[in-house]
């Protein structure tokens, strides 16, 4: 699946981002707050306005995120948009999909069950 990998640690969030076929996919693992949600916006690489922008991310292995978080999925789903691609998130679950549905993120950013199923879309 992935045409080039790289992974990064960031005060307990390990970030690895992939891309295939001009998808960019960041898997995050571990807790996302304020001392490390930049890292979510530093993985994503430039956007290309030619080409668009699509971005998915994994948050089936993050175990706590705050507003910081969400913050930095905002800023991504802005980036995106403002390249004409979009933003998708995937595997959330318990605490972490209830943050994103308490603010409201799931209705600006479509959701999906698995990687696989957000890169299928």
């Amino acid at each position: 699946m992935a045409d080039n990998q790289e992974a990064a640690e960031h005060g307990g969030l390990h970030v690895v981002r992939t891309e295939a076929d001009g998808v960019v996919v960041l898997s995050l693992r571990g807790e996302i707050d304020h001392q490390n949600a930049g890292a979510i916006t530093r993985a994503v690489p430039p956007a290309d306005p030619t080409a668009g922008h699509r971005v998915v991310v994994d948050l089936s292995r993050v175990t706590f995120m705050d507003s910081s978080g969400i913050n930095a999925l905002i800023a991504v789903h802005q980036s995106a948009q403002a390249a004409r691609g979009w933003l998708r998130l995937a595997g959330a679950q318990g605490p972490v999909l209830r943050t994103v549905q308490l603010v409201g993120l799931d209705t600006i950013v479509t959701c999906h069950p698995t990687v696989q199923d957000a890169l299928a879309r």
